[in-house]
């Protein structure tokens, strides 16, 4: 049926019934905030378009038109800025300012992040403990048991309309976290968890509506059909929950940092729709999906249409997704604002305060294709802290810039933004090279007249391409995967399979994060519970100056 005819059936049906037996209701959905709630750049001190603030006024607006209305999230709320950071680890006695600002917005519910856990369970169950929403995960259990150790699920109201959510996380945090960060818990497979759960809220909560929000997205290219590399084990299971578990309408994703407005997924093949005109709704049999980007970037908004039948059942007629730019037309909502302003002073005044100084600039524009002083200032304080022969570090920020002159907190903290720790393991030569051919799966094969930057395999995220100090070494990319890593040398001497080295890494690599399973078996010789971040800043601090020269111990050829 054409969509125009499609829509006329619609309005004609509508007609046909009672005013009272259609009911409009919105979902709103926000994911991977990851503590955005101004619209700025901590790292650079300048305005961006992003952040909880702005999502606010969309979220205001929407909640004005239609008061049959519901807001969730799907989790990595309290990490990834310095305003979270700085009142996670350096002043926790105050509400936590995500938590604050998603009480004023009322939201209903959110999902359970991996990222919830970097900074342990304490800094977690303070900050879900100021919720006044249910943090939800029916994945998550108390190790050993068959009690699920947050809510599995809410079922509200609205309209007459019984709607169920259901919280899933995706269950790869043990490969990625510290364990005592997650001490006592268990992260169930979520497509079996789903297929457990839906019966429940169809059955003895008698919904209506089944609306997954889940801190996980989708597990393969909808192009090739091909998995998406570098996943842990059911990292990412959209697709296959929305295939193979029977009742879900909705599905709001979370944790891939993806903008995907509207995806119909059915049991045999998903079609990309992804339109933002509201006026092209369409019915559809299939489980709709969507996924409001990162840092609040966007927000999704699912609009769903119901009619009561003369049973008094309740019957989805069509349903439309888009997500929402909080662009610069997007005015930062003063409520929210306000509320953030305490704990952005604070950030502030810790960002600002003078360290050391750099005799030249250091940018890492160029760093993941060759040897560059301002990653090379991350080797050395990891070879230092650990003592250590070699140490391996990924750019985890290409945009991290330090300035010729004065050098502030805010100039380490972007260069190294992620909570994680030092660990030193003892690997032999052979691991080393694994680990770095590994890393050599960031390029595509060689193309002449191609630069190294032209054959970035983009399906690999640039912060598991790991460069190592202490060792030199080429990267020849004309070479095929497991070939790459030539002319391996410490200390001038070509390394052994056999040779034992202490390496410097973090904590995420040690669990595997990156699919990094050489380390599996390492022996760990040191464990700091600093995070690399605080070493920097503090290795600065005391030594004043920086080196501006790189070793450059690695090259790309040819």
């Amino acid at each position: 049926m054409a969509p125009a005819l499609l829509l006329a059936s619609v309005a004609w049906a509508s007609a046909q019934q009672p005013a009272s037996s259609r009911v409009h209701i919105t979902i709103m959905a926000t994911t991977d905030l990851h503590g955005n709630i101004l619209p700025k750049d901590y790292y650079t001190a300048k305005p961006d378009a992003r952040g909880l603030a702005k999502a606010a006024t969309l979220i205001k607006q929407a909640r004005l038109e239609n008061p049959n209305f519901l807001l969730l999230d799907s989790g990595d709320t309290i990490q990834g800025t310095p305003l979270e950071y700085y009142h996670n680890k350096k002043n926790n006695q105050p509400p936590d300012p995500m938590m604050l600002a998603m009480n004023t917005l009322q939201y209903d519910a959110m999902a359970v992040g991996n990222h919830e856990y970097n900074f342990g369970l304490p800094v977690l169950e303070k900050a879900r403990g100021e919720a006044r929403f249910p943090w939800l995960s029916a994945n998550t259990y108390n190790q050993g048991t068959t009690k699920t150790h947050y809510q599995p699920y809410i079922v509200k109201e609205i309209a007459g309309v019984r709607i169920g959510v259901l919280g899933l996380t995706t269950p790869g945090i043990p490969n990625w976290d510290n364990a005592q960060n997650y001490e006592g818990l268990e992260f169930r497979e979520p497509l079996k968890e789903a297929l457990k759960w839906v019966p429940v809220l169809r059955g003895k909560e008698r919904v209506d509506l089944v609306v997954i929000a889940m801190h996980m997205g989708l597990e393969e290219d909808l192009n090739t059909g091909v998995a998406s590399p570098g996943q842990v084990a059911n990292e990412n299971q959209a697709l296959a929950i929305a295939r193979q578990v029977p009742g879900v309408d909705i599905i709001l994703m979370g944790h891939t940092h993806c903008d995907v407005p509207s995806l119909f997924v059915d049991s045999n093949l998903p079609t990309i729709g992804g339109s933002r005109d509201p006026s092209t709704t369409q019915v559809h049999e299939g489980v709709l999906l969507t996924q409001a980007d990162y840092w609040g970037k966007h927000v999704a908004r699912v609009d769903l249409y119901l009619d009561k039948s003369t049973a008094g059942a309740w019957r989805l007629v069509a349903k439309s997704s888009r997500t929402l730019a909080t662009d610069a037309r997007v005015e930062p909502d003063a409520e929210i604002t306000k509320l953030a302003e305490p704990y952005d002073r604070e950030t502030e005044n810790w960002l600002g305060r003078v360290i050391g100084e750099s005799a030249a600039e250091l940018t890492a524009t160029d760093a993941r294709f060759r040897d560059t002083a301002i990653l090379d200032l991350i080797q050395k304080v990891q070879l230092e802290a650990g003592h250590a022969d070699v140490s391996m570090v990924a750019s985890f920020n290409a945009q991290a810039r330090i300035p010729k002159g004065p050098i502030s907190v805010r100039e380490i903290a972007g260069l190294y933004t992620y909570e994680n720790t030092l660990v030193v393991l003892e690997v032999t030569g052979g691991q080393l090279k694994e680990a770095l051919e590994h890393s050599a799966k960031y390029f595509r094969p060689y193309e002449p007249g191609k630069t190294a930057a032209d054959l970035v395999d983009e399906r690999i995220p640039a912060y598991n391409f790991d460069i190592a100090e202490g060792v030199t070494y080429e990267l020849n990319i004309a070479k095929p995967v497991g070939r790459r890593i030539e002319k391996l040398s410490f200390k001038g001497q070509p390394v052994s399979p056999e040779q034992k080295f202490r390496l410097a890494t973090n904590n995420y690599r040690v669990n595997g994060g990156g699919g990094y399973t050489m380390y599996k078996d390492a022996k760990v010789v040191y464990r700091s519970s600093e995070l690399i971040r605080d070493l920097i800043i503090d290795w600065v601090e005391r030594n004043k100056t920086i080196p501006i020269e790189p070793t450059n111990n690695w090259h790309i050829v040819p």
